[in-house]
């Protein structure tokens, strides 16, 4: 392209990312307002106008989103971005759990440092980012954003606990990143493209020795395993789930793995064969250790940290398929997984708000704030796989779609894949209904203290609680968004 095509092909696509420049406008607007309110209000008063200030923007941004639905599918500063639906679901995705994270933040009503709105913010640009990242180069740089906003996110909590959980994912973070980037430069390297679009990029790798491919791909997936928590990048999440407080750890456990979901499955069209067997034993051996470890936790959000691990381990079952169907149910796992991870941050939130979250403080409560509990039930019981809720409807498409890939292609290893991810999907049973056992079959404390009544959580948690069970029944209200893709 001459200069000219080029200053146009530059104004088309910034046309195409207008979400993400008003991400990048309410950024600055958030720290300009924070600057101007804390000379002039209360700390009170001006938490709660940066919080509402966040809220409309967070409510502009989807809308915003929404309406790049029916956009033609195109390259945005070619070959950087790719635009089309299955993009625009991945933002509504992450858009929704920033929304749900403010409401989370608003109803337990947390006293956050002023920055976090800001930092929220700069977070899920990189996400936006990140799901539309068809360039390894913007691929790194999105991470990077996601990264370093989480970090001070994690550090900022007003916890003694959080330092430490912070520093910790700082240096795991920083040690994968930089294996990523090792990665990114042996492809570089072998194909002289970054372009996961470009056909050099395949058959670059294609006529290269197996051992060194294999190498290349475990490195250049480093960055994105250690966002989704899968092993052997899984160490920092039970410290980092427990030090910090829990509606951040709520957006922090689901929003980066739906961007990254995306972009494994842009790589599957372009790396060659070993990528596969690559993500099936990691899914594999994620599952295992997530549930295994999670059965020894004595806190309720430790447990959760490694359930995180094991589910995201299912995430990648779909991936590893390798059909239409694989891909379709990988979505719908993940949108899934999103509802009802989400709603179990909250509940076990609202049962014990702002507490260390120890499985011990939690039995008998389920006597005394019985809808809670009780949804809290539904949502154990959807995280185990269980009817009658989305979890059992997203893992039973997962399981047959890699039922169906493996009687097309006959590859042993997933037939191995299928049986041990039901074997886990059994294991997981023991400690996904220990919450319960605790709410309904053990006597309350002496001595503990009675949680005021919290409508609007109770609200948002019986919408949780609907869209679990409702999708259950009828999937196709999810379903047909994904197949329109």
């Amino acid at each position: 392209m001459n200069i000219s095509e080029q200053l146009i092909h530059i104004r088309q696509s910034l046309a195409g990312i207008v979400p993400e420049i008003f991400l990048a406008l309410l950024f600055c607007f958030i720290l300009l307002a924070e600057l101007l309110f804390l000379k002039k209000l209360t700390p009170a008063k001006s938490a709660a106008y940066l919080q509402n200030i966040a809220l409309a923007g967070c409510i502009i941004t989807f809308g915003l989103v929404l309406m790049q639905w029916n956009a033609e599918p195109s390259f945005k500063f070619h070959p950087l971005l790719f635009l089309d639906r299955q993009a625009v679901f991945f933002k509504l995705m992450i858009v929704f759990a920033w929304l749900f994270t403010l409401l989370h933040v608003r109803f337990l009503k947390y006293d956050f440092p002023p920055e976090y709105n800001a930092l929220l913010i700069a977070a899920v640009a990189g996400m936006n980012l990140l799901s539309m990242s068809t360039h390894l180069l913007s691929i790194y740089l999105s991470l990077e954003l996601i990264s370093i906003s989480s970090y001070i996110l994690v550090a900022l909590s007003p916890y003694r606990k959080a330092a430490e959980g912070g520093i910790k994912y700082l240096l795991f973070g920083s040690a994968s990143s930089a294996v990523m980037l090792y990665g990114i430069s042996f492809i570089y390297g072998i194909t002289g493209t970054m372009d996961i679009t470009s056909e050099a990029l395949t058959v670059g790798l294609s006529n290269n020795n197996d051992l060194v491919v294999t190498v290349t791909i475990v490195l250049t997936l480093a960055g994105l395993l250690f966002k989704l928590s899968l092993v052997p990048f899984h160490v920092w999440t039970p410290d980092v789930y427990e030090s910090a407080p829990t509606p951040l750890v709520s957006f922090l456990s689901v929003a980066p793995k739906v961007a990254v979901v995306l972009v494994l499955m842009r790589l599957a069209g372009i790396l060659p064969a070993q990528y596969f067997p690559i993500l099936g034993g990691i899914a594999l051996i994620s599952m295992t250790i997530g549930n295994v470890a999670a059965l020894w936790q004595t806190n309720a959000r430790r447990l959760l940290a490694y359930s995180s691990i094991s589910q995201a381990g299912y995430l990648l079952v779909g991936i590893a398929a390798y059909s239409r169907f694989g891909f379709e149910s990988a979505v719908f796992y993940t949108a899934s997984y999103l509802i009802i991870n989400l709603g179990a941050f909250l509940l076990i939130d609202l049962l014990k708000p702002k507490s260390d979250t120890t499985l011990a403080d939690y039995e008998g409560l389920g006597k005394r704030y019985i809808w809670i509990s009780g949804t809290l039930t539904v949502i154990m019981i959807a995280l185990a796989g269980l009817p009658p809720t989305v979890g059992f409807t997203s893992k039973l498409l997962i399981f047959s779609a890699l039922w169906e890939s493996y009687h097309q292609q006959e590859f042993p290893w997933m037939l191995w894949l299928l049986i041990g991810g039901i074997l886990n999907a059994a294991i997981s049973l023991a400690y996904y209904l220990r919450l319960p056992y605790l709410l309904f079959f053990k006597s309350e404390k002496a001595g503990t203290q009675a949680v005021s009544d919290n409508i609007p959580g109770k609200v948002l948690a019986g919408v949780v609680l609907v869209a679990v069970l409702a999708l259950f029944f009828s999937p196709e209200w999810l379903l047909k968004w994904i197949t329109a893709f």
